[in-house]
C-alpha cells in the first residue's frame, strides 16, 4: 500500500489519497483538466507552472510515457491528482511508467482521490489556492497553509519557463522566417510552424521589438505560457511596438492575451478556466464549430474591445472570446491551442493562415 497523502483547498475541504509520485509538499493553484488522454503533454506544458492539476478522467497512466510526447524539457505542474494511476502501462511506445516518471522529475502525484467532488468544488467556488503533501498530514495545518499562500495573481511566471538564449528550429531552406517569443512555448507549436515551411528563431520573453525586427523575420509569433498576463509589461509593450511594424503577428493563449492588452483590450479572470481537449468554439468566418484544446484562466473581455479589433471566434460553453483579429493590420490571435497535443486537430489550419499572411505581406 502506498503511503497516505492529503490535498487541502482554501475553502477548508480536505481530500485523502495515496502518494504515487515524488514525496514532499507543495502549494499551488488548484485546477482541473477534462482530457481523457494526454497526461504527459499536460505535465510538461509550461502553461501549468505553479498549478496543481486534477484529472477528471478516472484512469490515468495506462499507456505510460515516452520522450517524444514531452512538450518541454521537464514537468511544470507542482502536483498531479488522479482517481486511479495505472501501475503497469501497456503501449508499444511506452519507455517508462507514469509513477516512475513523476518520481524521477519531482512531481507530487496523488491517487485515490474523489476527483469528481474536487472538480465540483472548483466549479462552484472557482479556482482557489491549495496544498498537497505526503509529509504534512494534519488537515487543519494544511488548510491554513493553502489559505495563507499569496497565490499566482500578479506574479510573473514567464521568467521561470522562458528560454535563456535564442535558438533555431527548422531548415534554412524554409519559405518563411518566424521570430517566436517564448513565454512557455510548446514543442508541437514549433512542429506545426515548421510543417508550414517556417524556420523559427525562438527568443527569450524579454527580447525587445528592435532586437526581434533586427532578425528580419517574415512574421512574429507570440507563444502560450503560464499565469496572469498583467505583470508582463515588458511583453505587452514589445507587442505594441511589433504591431506598429506591419509584420504579420500570430498569438496563441497567453500570446493572445498579451496581444489583446497591447492593442487596447481588457482581460478578466475566469471563474475556473478552460482546461481540456473537448471545448467547442464557433469560427465566425466559416460558421464551423471546432473542437479545441484549451488551457487558460484569463480571457479577453468582449465588453471592452477597441474599435481596431474584431472577435473571430467564441467559446460555445460560456461565450468567452476565443479569437481576435485586427481590422487593418495582418494581426490575429487565438485563445485555444490549435497545435493540440493533447487534443483534436480542428484548428491546425490557423498555422496555414499565418503562412498565407506572411506570403501576402512579404517585403
Amino acid at each position: 500500500m502506498n503511503p497516505p497523502a492529503l490535498v487541502a483547498l482554501a475553502d477548508g475541504s480536505v481530500f485523502e489519497g495515496r502518494s504515487v509520485g515524488s514525496t514532499g509538499d507543495a502549494l499551488g493553484e488548484m485546477v482541473f483538466n477534462t482530457s481523457m488522454t494526454g497526461y504527459q503533454e499536460i505535465l510538461t506544458d509550461p502553461s501549468y507552472a505553479g498549478q496543481i492539476v486534477s484529472m477528471t478522467y478516472p484512469h490515468i497512466g495506462n499507456y505510460g510515457v515516452n520522450p517524444e510526447d514531452d512538450e518541454s524539457d521537464r514537468p511544470h505542474v507542482v502536483g498531479f491528482l488522479m482517481k486511479q494511476c495505472c501501475p503497469r502501462p501497456s503501449n508499444h511506445r511506452s519507455t517508462q511508467g507514469l509513477i516512475e516518471y513523476m518520481q524521477q522529475h519531482g512531481v507530487i502525484g496523488v491517487e485515490g482521490l474523489d476527483t469528481r467532488e474536487l472538480t465540483r468544488r472548483v466549479r462552484i467556488h472557482g479556482v482557489m489556492n491549495a496544498a498537497v503533501s505526503t509529509q504534512e498530514l494534519d488537515p487543519d495545518s494544511l488548510v491554513s497553509r493553502a489559505r495563507e499562500w499569496s497565490g499566482l495573481e500578479g506574479v510573473d511566471l514567464v521568467k521561470d519557463v522562458t528560454c535563456q538564449e535564442a535558438y533555431e528550429v527548422g531548415s534554412g531552406e524554409a519559405k518563411f522566417h518566424v521570430v517566436a517569443f517564448d513565454f512557455g512555448i510548446k514543442r508541437n507549436i514549433l512542429r506545426r510552424l515548421v510543417a508550414e515551411q517556417c524556420r523559427v528563431t525562438v527568443v527569450p520573453a524579454t527580447t525587445t521589438a528592435a532586437d526581434a525586427l533586427a532578425l528580419e523575420p517574415d512574421g512574429i509569433f507570440l507563444s502560450n505560457g503560464p499565469g496572469d498576463p498583467r505583470p508582463l509589461r515588458y511583453a505587452i509593450e514589445t507587442a505594441a511596438k511589433l504591431a506598429e511594424s506591419g509584420k504579420p503577428i500570430f498569438g496563441i493563449c497567453l500570446g493572445h492575451e498579451i496581444l489583446g492588452l497591447a492593442l487596447g483590450a481588457q482581460i478578466f479572470h475566469l471563474k475556473f478556466g478552460h482546461r481540456g481537449a473537448n471545448h467547442p468554439i464557433k469560427e465566425h468566418s466559416s460558421g464551423r464549430v471546432l473542437i479545441t484544446a484549451e488551457n487558460h484562466g484569463w480571457g479577453i473581455s468582449s465588453d471592452h474591445l477597441p474599435d481596431c479589433l474584431e472577435v473571430t471566434r467564441l467559446n460555445l460553453n460560456d461565450g468567452c472570446v476565443e479569437g481576435i483579429q485586427h481590422r487593418q493590420l495582418p494581426i490575429f490571435s487565438i485563445q485555444c491551442h490549435p497545435e493540440a497535443s493533447p487534443g483534436p486537430h480542428d484548428s491546425y489550419h490557423l498555422f496555414g493562415h499565418f503562412a498565407d499572411l506572411m506570403k501576402r505581406h512579404a517585403t
